[in-house]
């Protein structure tokens, strides 16, 4: 697929392309020699791993034809008829109020040490079925589609074992993308949060990370979906808002007893609080630990109202399918106007 031509697939809802097979590009390598004297190969200008972990332009890439028929069935399988109707309620063999014993030690002691949302994600699901929309692209946020007692829904979650889950350009530009696909076909979505912040740096504030980070906010506080959100560990400053927060019209947002929700890690509060005892480790010890037993934890955030309950992990899946439950005939309409103006 070339030249303008490709501006037909890249408006559509999902692409997904065949390795050493499938090729997207506006101008071909032969074209690019000409002009700019670069030697490129057709697989390394606009092949499947090109769009799907450099440019985002594809959601999946897969080994042959068959494969990637067999997964665009099982995608469409989750998907609505047209954006007039609700997702698919499929047979499931599932307990809702199957209680997942292992989420209880899924945190690690170590507030520094990873550990793998995508074990959270499966368990929480029907039948353990998570199909990842963009697997390759921006990996510190995983989104994607699981059901819960049959029914479609639409999960964002962070992931720890990736830049330590922290947001960036590519992954609010991933997740925004998904969340608003959500919203347009009916889909609830699912927020699985441990953010410790935006990524910071000279290369995210030049490239534009307000504007993008913006994208995930103004696609959360759009929706009008069901949203169910859960804080497994850190969920600071305006990431945490981000993720879609009952800042932002969450309906449920639950909190395991290992969140840590606050404006940012106890560490880095203290040296800018008591920025002159900064000469004295003992006291600065002292006031870390006491910003830690005060804000380290979800209950502070759950008096204030920001979260509507202080969960078990192992409870987890029965929690969210009882939310989504009760949140199956939620109605709710935005002011009318021609359109939005999202921060593109």
């Amino acid at each position: 697929c070339a030249g303008g031509a490709v501006y037909s697939p890249a408006m559509t809802d999902f692409i997904f392309m065949v390795r050493d097979s499938s090729y997207m590009f506006v101008t071909g390598p032969d074209v690019v020699k000409t002009v700019t004297n670069e030697i490129v190969t057709a697989e390394e200008l606009g092949g499947a791993k090109t769009h799907t972990s450099k440019s985002s332009v594809a959601d999946g890439a897969f080994e042959n034809d068959l494969i990637a028929l067999q997964e665009v069935r099982r995608l469409v399988d989750f998907l609505p008829l047209s954006s007039r109707e609700k997702p698919p309620l499929r047979p499931f063999f599932d307990s809702p109020d199957r209680a997942e014993q292992s989420l209880d030690t899924l945190i690690p002691d170590n507030p520094n040490t990873p550990y793998d949302m995508k074990e959270l994600i499966q368990k929480v699901a029907d039948e353990g079925d998570f199909f990842e929309i963009q697997a390759e692209f921006a990996k510190n946020i995983l989104t994607g589609f699981i059901r819960i007692e049959g029914s479609t829904v639409g999960v964002v979650a962070n992931q720890p074992t990736v830049m330590a889950g922290c947001l960036d350009i590519d992954s609010s530009r991933k997740a925004a993308r998904f969340v608003r696909f959500c919203d347009a076909f009916e889909i609830p979505i699912l927020t699985f949060v441990d953010v410790p912040g935006f990524m910071p740096g000279t290369g995210q504030e030049y490239g534009g990370i307000i504007k993008h980070g913006a994208k995930l906010l103004f696609a959360y506080g759009e929706a009008t979906v069901p949203k169910v959100t859960v804080i497994t560990r850190k969920a600071y400053g305006g990431a945490y808002d981000v993720m879609s927060s009952k800042h932002l019209r969450g309906d449920f947002n639950y909190a395991w007893p290992t969140a840590e929700i606050a404006v940012m890690g106890a560490k880095g509060a203290v040296e800018i609080l008591y920025r002159s005892e900064l000469g004295d480790p003992g006291k600065i010890a002292e006031r870390t630990k006491d910003y830690e037993t005060r804000f380290a934890n979800p209950f502070v955030a759950a008096e204030k109202g920001f979260i509507d309950e202080v969960i078990m992990p192992h409870s987890t899946r029965k929690r969210v399918a009882r939310a989504l439950a009760s949140l199956r005939t939620k109605r709710l309409t935005n002011p009318w106007k021609k359109h939005d103006n999202i921060p593109l």
